[in-house]
C-alpha cells in the first residue's frame, strides 16, 4: 500500500476514534479532532467561495481580462479577456465592505444597511419560492382523483386508496389546526385523527433521519475496519 494511503488510513483512524471517545466522556482528544473538523471546514468553505463567488463574481465581473491570470484553458481565458464588465458588480461590493464596517466598534452601525437589504432581498425572493415550492405544490398534490382508473380502464385500487388516505388525511390535520370551534363531536374526532397522521408523518421522518445517521456511522465502522485490516 503507498505510503499516502497508509498516512491517510492512520489520520482518519485515529481522528474517528477521538471522535468516539465523547461516548466516554468530554476529553482532550474529541476537542482537539472537534475543533480540527470545523477550523478544516470553515477554511475549505472559504477557499471554495473564494474562487469560485469572489474571484469570477467579483474581479471578473469587474474586469474580465483578470480572469486569464487564473484560467488554465487558453480559450476559456480568451473568451473572458474580450466580455463587457459589469460595472453594476460594484454595488454588491460597497455593501460588502460596509458589512466589513462592523470590526470597528464606533462604525458598527454602518453594517446594518447592507445587512438590512440583504435580509429584505432574501425575505422577498425566497417567500415567492416558497410559496411556489411549498404552499402551491403541495395543494396542487392533493388535488387529485379519488377514483382512478388505468389505460384498460380498470379501476386501480390500490392508487384510489393512495388517493384517499392523502386526501382525508390532509383535511384531518386542516380540521387539527382549526381553534375557532371546539374539537367536540364528529369534528373532535377528525382532529383526533389528524393528530395520528400528523405523528406518522413525524415519525417517518424522524426514522429516515435515523436511518440516515445509521448509514454514516456504518460508512466509520467500515472505514475502521479497513484501518485495523491494514496493520495485521
Amino acid at each position: 500500500m503507498p505510503t499516502s494511503d497508509i498516512l491517510t488510513l492512520w489520520v482518519g483512524g485515529l481522528l474517528t476514534l477521538m471522535i468516539f471517545s465523547f461516548l466516554y466522556k468530554d476529553n482532550p482528544f474529541y476537542k482537539f479532532a472537534e475543533h480540527l473538523f470545523v477550523g478544516v471546514s470553515a477554511a475549505y468553505w472559504m477557499v471554495v467561495a473564494f474562487w469560485t463567488t469572489m474571484i469570477p463574481n467579483m474581479l471578473g465581473a469587474l474586469y474580465p481580462p483578470s480572469m486569464g491570470w487564473f484560467l488554465v484553458n487558453p480559450a476559456e481565458a480568451a473568451s473572458a479577456a474580450t466580455a463587457d464588465p459589469k460595472l453594476w458588480r460594484f454595488v454588491p461590493v460597497v455593501l460588502g465592505l460596509m458589512m466589513l464596517a462592523r470590526l470597528a466598534p464606533s462604525a458598527a452601525w454602518i453594517s446594518r444597511w447592507p445587512m438590512g437589504f440583504i435580509i429584505g432581498f432574501s425575505a422577498g425572493t425566497n417567500l415567492l419560492r416558497y410559496l411556489q415550492s411549498d404552499f402551491i405544490a403541495q395543494i396542487r398534490s392533493t388535488l387529485i382523483p379519488l377514483a382512478v382508473f388505468d389505460k384498460n380502464g380498470a379501476f386501480a385500487f390500490g392508487e384510489s386508496f393512495t388517493n384517499l388516505v392523502i386526501v382525508l388525511g390532509v383535511l384531518a390535520c386542516l380540521v387539527y389546526f382549526f381553534f375557532s370551534k371546539e374539537h367536540k363531536g364528529w369534528f373532535g374526532g377528525t382532529a383526533r385523527f389528524g393528530i395520528w397522521v400528523l405523528m406518522v408523518a413525524f415519525g417517518a421522518a424522524f426514522g429516515y433521519t435515523v436511518m440516515a445517521r445509521i448509514s454514516l456511522l456504518i460508512g466509520r465502522m467500515n472505514f475502521l475496519g479497513r484501518w485495523v485490516g491494514s496493520l495485521f
